[in-house]
């Protein structure tokens, strides 16, 4: 099959999330679980957003030393679960995972909150932290340091792409006899099938 298949693949996304991003009663559209796993092979999972889907892939933003980041660079693949419950609407993502852009990466952070980027800094994401006061002074710290106007990207905060390989939707049906489709890329082309619930 041609592209035109992923293509298809991706309008069946775009159509599927912008019925959540309209729909009162999902909370959090753009909210994904995230699955990574690192060298050893043992899987984590965690919530993530969304920030950008094209043809290119889907792109998160993290701290590079967390532990999705350490997993990322050990084993840089992962999966993505979207699961928009009043719709009854689930997409699994799965592929190879790649870092955006510097370019990109400083563009999203300049748009974030100004407590959001300062946090950046002062958080060491998946750590241990002894007190709570201890990462409060780090913000208070990391606010005097950067007290008006731009708070540059810290080196170890950037972005992701998962670059997918096979996207499979899945929609509520009573009895259990759900509807699946699976898009999935082989040998450089993309293919269809429906799967058994």
């Amino acid at each position: 099959m041609s592209d035109k298949t992923f293509e298809r693949a991706l309008a069946q996304f775009r159509e599927w999330f912008d019925r959540a991003r309209a729909h009162e009663a999902v909370g959090e559209p753009t909210a994904m679980t995230l699955a990574t796993a690192g060298a050893d092979g043992r899987p984590s999972a965690r919530i993530v957003l969304l920030k950008q889907v094209d043809e290119d892939g889907f792109v998160f933003y993290t701290n590079t030393r967390s532990r999705k980041g350490r997993q990322l660079a050990e084993n840089p693949v992962a999966a993505l679960t979207f699961f928009w419950q009043p719709l009854l609407a689930q997409v699994l993502v799965e592929g190879p995972v790649k870092p955006v852009t510097d370019a990109e990466a400083d563009a999203y952070f300049a748009s974030r909150p100004r407590l959001s980027q300062i946090g950046a800094w002062a958080s060491h994401q998946s750590e241990p932290l002894t007190t709570r006061a201890e990462l409060d002074e780090r913000v208070r710290r990391y606010e005097e340091r950067y007290p008006d106007g731009e708070v540059p990207r810290p080196p170890h905060w950037s972005g992701y792409r998962l670059v997918p390989e096979m996207i499979e939707f899945w929609s509520g049906r009573n009895g259990r006899l759900h509807h699946r489709e699976r898009f999935w890329c082989e040998d450089s082309a993309w293919h269809h099938t429906l799967l058994n619930p």
